[in-house]
């Protein structure tokens, strides 16, 4: 017998405000924003007690520890040992009335948690908000089947790959450096996939689902990324909530004085590439770039789709056009998009682009150096965005071919380099 659940509220919108103003001058990661957003969340009258956040491993990785003694760790005994690190403050403290579902090192096990919680307003009535968060290389390329029978059960939740990206855990290598997860997720019909770079973006999703799934009672989940890498949260621009949701918006625009034009789509981490770059190309090639923040490539692909389809049976009528061509036509290309993840990833929307378009990702296997190294081997960093742009712009006939041998030099890229894809 299936139950019905009652109408499920919604957080309060104080627990996200505080993210959407910014963090100053204080540097902070996205997973340390999402730490302090789920603190919030469990505080919260109306939902804190539906929330369940599930932990395969290594909670004080992502800031969780704080909630150990707030909430506790479900343990059906309760504490039946004393802790290594009984004399903190933040000790690891079990209770048979603990929140927090601390699984040990295993997907599989947080997996049947998630599904035991986002399935269970439908098996007992009860609607509960879980939060199922992991090293985003583990999640599902291990679980894969698993996440496949949450979506088709009609499960709600959120899950969340921490430590993201295929540069930002620098010294991992293979073990950890995840260039491919928003693919494998985008392949899930029910699945909204995110890669937010800021906190108010963050906010807005987890906000948004929170509705879609609880208040609206819709039939999906979300994957969204988390990155270890600290960084000044800015302000959320004024305006930008629709284009967060939608996939993409301009975060902001180009600098007024270069008399030629450009466009960089980021995600995630690689904000700090496009914002450099884009004062590269003013400072020393006359050309002003615009920045837009590309938040779910898999929802901007989803919309052109159904645009297309819906211009293929109604011939009678005049087409539509995809959003993604629509909103990009107000700005100028060429465009160069960077993400930390692989090519492929922007490449979903590349064909309606509406002008020239290139890609720079992370294809290949991770490797164990710094940060700069990693972006260096990639052709991600803030020069090769730089060399990116005028290279487009040269094959319009926009700038000079020797601007962009002089950003090669300038930016001492290594043209004879072997191809991080094959390397």
């Amino acid at each position: 017998m299936v139950r019905r659940s009652r109408q499920a509220s919604v957080p309060d919108d104080k627990v996200f405000a505080e993210f959407r103003q910014g963090s100053g001058t204080q540097a902070a990661s996205t997973t340390m924003v999402f730490a302090r957003m789920l603190r919030n969340l469990v505080r919260d009258e109306q939902v804190g007690r539906r929330v369940v956040p599930i932990i395969p491993d290594e909670a004080r990785t992502f800031g969780l520890d704080s909630l150990f003694r707030e909430i506790g760790i479900y343990a059906a005994l309760g504490q039946q040992y004393e802790p290594v690190d009984a004399d903190l403050l933040l000790t690891y403290r079990e209770s048979k009335s603990g929140q927090i579902l601390e699984e040990g090192i295993t997907e599989a096990g947080s997996m049947a948690s998630l599904t035991a919680a986002g399935t269970a307003y439908a098996t007992h009535g009860v609607t509960m908000l879980p939060f199922y968060i992991f090293y985003s290389m583990f999640g599902y390329q291990r679980t894969g089947d698993l996440i496949w029978a949450f979506a088709d059960s009609r499960g709600r939740g959120f899950m969340l790959g921490g430590t993201a990206g295929r540069t930002t855990l620098n010294g991992e290598g293979l073990q950890h450096e995840d260039g491919h997860s928003p693919l494998l997720f985008s392949v899930v019909p029910n699945c909204a996939v995110y890669d937010p770079a800021f906190a108010y973006e963050l906010a807005v999703i987890i906000a948004d689902g929170c509705r879609r799934m609880y208040a609206e009672r819709e039939d999906l989940f979300y994957y969204l990324t988390l990155y270890n890498e600290n960084y000044p949260m800015p302000e959320m621009p004024e305006g930008a909530e629709a284009g967060i949701l939608r996939g993409l918006y301009r975060f902001i625009g180009a600098p007024p004085e270069p008399t030629v034009r450009a466009t960089i789509l980021f995600s995630g981490t690689a904000c700090l590439a496009a914002r450099e770059a884009r004062n590269e190309l003013a400072e020393h090639y006359d050309v002003g770039a615009e920045l837009w923040s590309a938040t779910s490539y898999k929802a901007l692909r989803e919309e052109a789709l159904s645009t297309e389809r819906w211009n293929r049976l109604h011939p009678s009528h005049s087409p539509r056009t995809p959003w993604v061509t629509e909103v990009l036509s107000d700005a100028e290309g060429p465009y160069i998009a960077v993400t930390d993840y692989m090519k492929a990833v922007p490449d979903q929307v590349g064909r309606w682009v509406p002008g020239t378009f290139v890609p720079l990702g992370t294809d290949g296997f991770g490797r164990s150096d710094t940060r700069e190294a990693l972006r260096r081997h990639f052709e991600t960093d803030a020069g090769h965005v730089v060399v990116a742009v005028l290279s487009a712009l040269a094959s319009e006939g926009q700038v000079k071919e020797s601007a962009v041998s002089d950003a090669i030099s300038r930016y001492s890229v290594d043209v004879e380099a072997i191809d991080p894809r094959l390397a």
